[in-house]
């Protein structure tokens, strides 16, 4: 379907876009509020190519679209000025939210936040790690000096998206806790204002109102702005509820920039202070004791406390031992440790069978290599696919060690990449610095290569495959191809009374427009896959799954519950996510949502039924999770996706 040409088609039906007050999409609905209802012609929006049928409900113009509403979502906004973040908060489909869980320890869920946050932007950030690693070569070459203008204009195109990673940062996390861009972006450019910057590096005690504030580098951060942003979320969350109207769009910005900026400075500047402070104070002590040693941990853990920004703790020493004694043995390990990054995600251009991550990690292991810029490396590719970080900081560990058991030591301040490798030339063991850079790429490379990684599937795919070792045998899911001629089941995700879809009080569903199913009474909160498959899409209150064999299935908990916002709902998974049948999707709290005003009767629909077999409700008036609600009898082979 082109939704190129359902856009216009739907806009000029609503009464144009000046007649459009609002626009937002559910699972399965664009959502329009319209200023004037009467200037809409609802024929003609149900004539356009891709609708299915059109809802007015609750003051509600809502365009049925399916499974692909957010593309026909996106046209419309491409065209024109509606949506917004407002609208996308509430209405789009989230890859998560401050209230969503997902499942995992704590740290796996922090690294998949992390990796989300900097998806957007990775393009940019692999773009500018070249352009970093051309500048240091021309510079290397004697085309261009390190003290003329020109080098400062080039050096700056090339490092301000660094220095200035917060701002960018600030964008990416309010969109995935919902929070406020441009308030984000406010406290973010707080944190590297010059003035506060100027702080820091003066080293005076400073204070705020009489509290002690230690201060710290937030240029080129990641951490503190994202719990910031964190933070920031539920702090308008609450201004939200208990501001009046007429004040809360002015209001709410003020009073979270107010709180957010001395709290991030009074809390995270100092936590990030005395966790750098400790790891210089270890690391001290380990090359004193061994420099071996020393650099097999810095090697194996500079990228981890880069992630964090403990790395910044390590860089007042490193100046000091410059200006004190000429040379710095901390960046003994860190070639290694860069290039090891590198190594890993140049085996995962070559083992992934995703395009997208093939071309990002081309000039994402140049930069690493060249430069020792590894951020798009490290966010773009290897901390998102985890396997391969793992296997880079334990090659960083032997290839740091053994560069830093020659007393290998740079004379001056760099960027640790090939490129900067004649730094080393003057101090320590120039042979083991090489060796131990040789065996750190050689090894991280062949262990990506030989271990392999969970791969990231294509969009629209429901590939799932453990790229590398064993990959290619054939399996495309959680579940294997299922014979020909049994029949295909969906679960029910939730416990309660068995409902006719014919009975929703909902026309989109009961006509059977949006495909054939059945629906649920719940009688418990939980909610639980239908089937085994891939998440295709997530919001609060309604997911969107799709088997091996291509069958897609939508569970959409309540009526109109999207008007909630997200609220009274968490979600354990997140698009693109493997599921297996019964595995936990989510949770709502059903008195909290009927209290609302809201039914919470969750209808389980198979979209596209008629391409896929004929449905069959059970027999049973009760159903618990995981029990078989729909049968599809394969009128044809199903035919595996992708």
């Amino acid at each position: 379907m082109d939704y190129g040409k359902t856009a216009p088609a739907v806009l000029e039906g609503v009464g144009g876009e000046s007649n459009v007050e609002s626009l937002g999409h559910c699972a399965t609905r664009l959502r329009f509020i319209l200023r004037d209802a009467s200037k809409a012609d609802r024929a003609a929006v149900e004539s356009a190519p891709g609708v299915i049928t059109v809802v007015e409900s609750g003051g509600q113009f809502q365009v049925v679209i399916g499974n692909d509403v957010a593309k026909a979502y996106a046209a419309i906004t491409g065209i024109s000025a509606l949506g917004g973040d407002k609208a996308r908060s509430k209405d789009s489909v989230a890859s998560g939210s401050a209230g969503s869980a997902q499942r995992g320890n704590p740290l796996t869920r922090l690294v998949d936040v992390i990796s989300s946050i900097f998806t957007p932007f990775l393009w940019t950030l692999a773009g500018a790690g070249l352009l970093k690693a051309t500048i240091v070569l021309v510079t290397k070459l004697g085309l261009v000096a390190e003290t003329s203008q020109e080098f400062t204009v080039l050096n700056a195109a090339g490092d301000g998206v660094f220095y200035f990673l917060p701002v960018l940062l600030a964008v990416t996390a309010a969109k995935r806790f919902g929070s406020n861009q441009w308030t984000a972006m406010a406290i973010a450019g707080s944190l590297v204002y010059p003035t506060i910057g100027a702080l820091n590096e003066a080293g005076d005690p400073v204070s705020f109102f009489g509290i002690p504030m230690v201060m710290a580098a937030y240029a080129s951060s990641v951490i503190p702005v994202i719990l910031a942003v964190y933070v920031q979320s539920f702090v308008e969350r609450g201004l939200d509820k208990a501001l009046p109207s007429s004040i809360r769009n002015f209001i709410t910005p003020m009073l979270t920039i107010l709180l957010m900026v001395p709290l991030t400075l009074l809390t995270i500047g100092p936590a990030s202070d005395w966790a750098g402070q400790g790891a210089s104070n270890l690391i001290g002590w380990l090359f004193g004791l061994s420099p071996a040693i020393a650099g097999a941990v810095l090697g194996g853990t500079w990228q981890i406390m880069v992630v964090f920004g403990i790395h910044w703790g390590l860089v007042p020493m490193m100046a000091n031992d410059l200006a004190v004694q000429g040379h710095s043995l901390l960046y003994g390990p860190l070639v290694a440790a860069s290039a090891a990054q590198g190594a890993a995600v140049l085996a995962v251009m070559l083992r992934t069978r995703n395009k997208g991550l093939k071309k990002l990690a081309g000039p994402a292991a140049v930069s690493s290599f060249l430069a020792g810029i590894t951020e798009p490396a490290v966010y773009g590719v290897n901390l998102r696919l985890k396997k391969p970080f793992v296997y880079a900081c334990i090659a960083g560990a032997v290839g740091g060690g053994i560069a830093s058991a020659g007393g290998s030591a740079s004379t001056a301040y760099i960027m640790p990449g090939l490129l900067s490798l004649s730094a080393y030339l003057e101090v320590g063991s120039f042979a083991l610095q090489l060796i131990g850079v040789g065996v750190a790429i050689a090894l991280s490379f062949g262990l990506t290569m030989a271990l392999g990684f969970k791969d990231v599937p294509e969009a629209g795919t429901a590939q799932d495959t453990e790229a590398g070792a064993g990959a290619g045998d054939g399996e495309t899911g959680p579940a294997a191809e299922r014979p020909a001629g049994e029949a295909f089941q969906v679960a029910t995700p939730v416990e309660g009374k068995v409902v006719a879809l014919a009975d929703v009080p909902d026309a989109a569903f009961a006509s059977g427009a949006l495909g054939d199913g059945a629906a649920v009474a719940p009688t418990s909160g939980e909610v639980h896959a239908p089937i085994d498959g891939t998440v295709v899409s997530v919001l609060p209150h309604a997911f969107g799954l799709r088997s091996p064999e291509g069958v897609e299935v939508l569970v959409h908990i309540g009526i109109d519950t999207v008007r909630l916002g997200g609220e009274h709902f968490t979600t354990a998974v997140r698009q693109g996510d493997q599921v297996r049948l019964g595995d936990p999707l989510g949770e709502v709290d059903l008195a909290a949502v009927e209290a609302a005003g809201y039914d919470t009767t969750t209808m389980v629909i198979v979209l596209d039924a008629a391409g896929t077999g004929v449905v069959r409700t059970t027999e049973h008036s009760e159903v618990g999770h995981s029990t078989v609600l729909l049968s599809l009898s394969p009128e044809r082979e199903l035919a595996p996706a992708g």
